[in-house]
């Protein structure tokens, strides 16, 4: 790890316990175990290294595609004829791969905590947080349950609502476990039950 990654590392690690504003330069810069100058010779400021671990969560979350396996497509009515192809065991297994990413990954796991500890002392933090987590999750599930609609995968409905139904439980259970690794398998057990209840829902049967 180079003092560049260690330095924005050490700072998720504190603005996730203490918080971004009970966080200063100089805390950072013990955690690493280098002067104040030092760190400014890598960050211009105390946001920047904010701004920095925001963009690196983003990425995280470009490379979950890929590394989980996720049904892709060059277009999104791709997208929905890939998705629409699976079984409910493929997505239940792929709902357990995305929770999982979320729940144990150390870097997503703090910003989280971060994200969710700061929004309402930071507008800035707030907005972040929801744009990431909120409105582009809802706007893409959106437009893929549209699209599904349209293919004929799942029934007649409002597919703003689908992105909801479907999206806010499995937030809930992030949120509810998150603090409680140990209890992993009872999250996944409710998680299954929440996929194989959306499916039954608003699956079309004769597709």
């Amino acid at each position: 790890m180079t003092t560049k990654e260690k330095i924005v590392d050490e700072a998720l690690t504190l603005f996730s316990t203490k918080g971004y504003k009970g966080t200063s330069v100089k805390s950072i810069a013990d955690a690493v175990g280098i002067k104040d100058s030092s760190l400014y010779k890598h960050f211009k400021s105390k946001r920047d290294i904010f701004d920095t671990i925001v963009i690196e969560m983003q990425n995280r979350m470009s490379r979950l595609s890929s590394r989980i396996g996720l049904p892709l497509g060059s277009s999104c009515e791709e997208e929905a004829y890939a998705y629409g192809e699976l079984t409910i065991d493929g997505l239940r297994a792929l709902s357990r791969q995305c929770f999982l990413f979320y729940l144990k990954d150390h870097f997503v796991s703090r910003f989280l905590k971060m994200a969710m500890m700061e929004q309402y002392d930071s507008s800035e933090i707030y907005e972040v947080y929801h744009k990431i987590f909120m409105e582009e999750s809802i706007a893409y599930q959106t437009d893929l349950f549209r699209e599904m609609i349209r293919q004929g995968y799942f029934r007649a409905a409002d597919p703003e609502v689908m992105a909801i139904n479907f999206y806010s439980p499995i937030f809930f259970l992030l949120n509810k476990y998150m603090g409680e690794p140990e209890k992993e398998d009872t999250a996944l057990l409710l998680l299954d039950k929440q996929v194989t209840e959306f499916y039954r829902i608003y699956r079309n049967q004769n597709k």
